[in-house]
């Protein structure tokens, strides 16, 4: 079974829920991806590492450092970090945090030491659904002076997400769209 193949089958296996919730954008939704499920567990970490580390390297040019939003990202990252490092080719992680550390430095960012300044990143997220939280990292990472090259998750819901993104010249790269989750693809 190839790597695509066998995380689709982890992921349905461990973080696909059909059911009545309510996600984080507010609205209520009859399937529910709990992604940590999978991200957390040491082959579904280790194969979306795998597959978004192939978004990073076949993006045009260079990425530096490869980063989220804490806590759903804070899996792929390191993930994918750690892929890059056994590929021979290490780009650091990066953590943004939801509020700025009260303490100490003050930071958004955890891990921005490692970074070049102006560096060109790129961002994860294990579910997208309206992209609101991608969209926060963008501008929170851009005011920190760093370019945002490449957006990417493991799941794309298929409810707005991508074109939010997209309206800000951000394209999503998808390892997964729900369709092709739920579906047969």
């Amino acid at each position: 079974m190839d790597e695509r193949a066998r995380l689709k089958t982890l992921l349905l296996q461990k973080s696909c829920r059909q059911g009545t919730f309510t996600l984080t954008s507010g609205k209520t939704s009859d399937f529910y991806v709990d992604g940590k499920q999978t991200t957390l567990d040491a082959e579904g970490a280790y194969l979306c590492g795998r597959l978004l580390y192939r978004f990073v390297q076949a993006h045009p040019q260079p990425l530096a450092a490869v980063g989220g939003m804490t806590l759903g990202a804070d899996p792929l990252v390191t993930a994918v970090s750690l892929v890059s490092y056994l590929e021979k080719t290490p780009i650091p992680a990066f953590i943004v945090r939801k509020e700025a550390k009260g303490h100490g430095t003050g930071n958004f960012i955890e891990g921005k030491n490692n970074l070049p300044p102006g560096a060109l990143v790129a961002l994860v997220e294990d579910v997208v659904t309206t992209g609101g939280t991608l969209l926060k990292v963008i501008d929170r990472v851009e005011a920190e002076g760093f370019k945002v090259g490449l957006v990417a998750t493991v799941v794309d819901r298929q409810e707005g997400g991508a074109e939010a993104l997209a309206d800000r010249g951000y394209p999503l790269k998808a390892v997964f769209t729900r369709e092709q989750l739920m579906g047969g693809v």
